[in-house]
């Protein structure tokens, strides 16, 4: 993989060990080139989340999405599956973007060969009767799902999904989030780089400041952060006596989420899209869809058992936490496109973030992602 159109020595400036390093550069947050490149080499080539697999399947048999930059044609027979969104004759797109199917069968709409849901070429029509249609079976994308969650490596060549995850199943487990359901969705636009989303997500050294609801439920600098393997970053802060969960008020109207830890909240960002942040009576995700450099759509949802009917308390909170958190990236935004912009260092506070951004970097230099 080439490296990213990133300064090396500014990255250099990046890798530094904490206390001596800084930010990433300017292009990392306004270059196009850079999001074009990210595209491809973080999000098409990595385990990037499509969403919920029960709800991606729901209604339909297969549906188009886009992966980075590449087109995926999901099928839902025996079990989920992901393929190039290509017609193995002359290459049309089996289905448009967002398209999606219900019958047992993808038609190419070009020429009418079709695909079983598993990828087999069932029918091409006039080919011949010597054709043997073996070899022309869809190109198939490694796919797992994990949690619930459904991540596709569109390119094939990330490495396996075990070191992809590392460290983070044993966190993330105990909730169970598959068996949690969807009680809520908010969908934003935020403008502002999906890096400076992540970055803002991993730090509370901004919370005394902006986040009067958030400290008065939990102490901004309370917790600490793992170091686990595998491509993600996060860590845990406490709740504040008497608090019961994430909340205006901070009382819960849910039920206890049974084998966890009641006082503290984990929020974990895994490389390179998806934010879950594990609450002790429901669990949020934030999944990311960067749109330009400085445009980024967030699809935050919220699961609770299935008994909980009134899920308002934690989604009011977290819609105003949220918006708090998207009105300073995007003044992040603003400030990293100022032709003044030079890149800053990190606070003690912000060791995550150090994580987060030495990955970025080490990722734009063809590197491996773990340290």
């Amino acid at each position: 993989m080439a490296n990213a159109p990133v300064d090396p020595v500014a990255l250099a400036a990046t890798l530094r060990p904490h206390g001596e390093s800084v930010m990433l550069p300017q292009a990392a947050y306004t270059d196009p080139a850079v999001l074009a490149w990210e595209r491809r080499n973080f999000f098409a080539a990595h385990w990037t989340c499509l969403g919920r697999v029960d709800e991606l399947a729901a209604g339909t048999t297969h549906r188009a999405t886009v992966v980075g930059d590449v087109q995926v044609l999901l099928t839902f027979g025996d079990r989920p599956r992901a393929f190039a969104n290509t017609c193995r004759h002359r290459g049309h797109e089996l289905l448009q973007q967002g398209e999606s199917g219900r019958h047992q069968a993808v038609v190419c709409p070009y020429h009418g060969w079709s695909y079983e849901l598993g990828g087999a070429v069932k029918a091409a029509p006039r080919m011949g009767e010597s054709f043997d249609p073996t070899p022309y079976n869809l190109v198939e994308l490694p796919s797992e799902v994990w949690q619930g969650w459904y991540f596709v490596n569109a390119l094939g060549t990330a490495p396996a999904f075990a070191e992809h995850l590392g460290g983070i199943t044993s966190l993330v487990a105990p909730y169970r989030p598959e068996q949690l359901t969807l009680k809520a969705r908010h969908s934003y636009e935020v403008a502002s780089n999906w890096k400076t989303i992540v970055e803002n997500y991993h730090e509370c050294y901004h919370c005394p400041l902006i986040h009067p609801e958030l400290c008065k439920v939990s102490p901004p600098n309370s917790g600490d952060n793992w170091n686990l393997p595998g491509a993600w970053v996060g860590g845990l802060m406490d709740l504040r006596p008497g608090v019961e969960t994430m909340s205006l008020d901070g009382r819960s109207l849910g039920i206890p989420l049974p084998g966890v830890d009641p006082r503290t909240v984990n929020y974990l960002g895994l490389f390179p899209n998806l934010l879950i942040s594990l609450h002790p009576d429901y669990v949020m995700t934030h999944r990311l869809e960067p749109r330009a450099p400085g445009l980024t759509g967030i699809e935050c949802s919220w699961y609770f058992p299935a008994e909980v009917t009134d899920p308002s308390y934690a989604v009011e909170f977290w819609d105003v936490t949220n918006r708090e958190d998207w009105a300073a990236c995007e003044s992040v935004q603003r400030g990293a496109e100022s032709p003044h912009f030079r890149p800053g260092p990190l606070a003690p506070a912000e060791d995550a973030v150090y994580q987060w951004v030495t990955m970025i970097a080490r990722g734009y230099l063809g590197k491996s992602l773990a340290p």
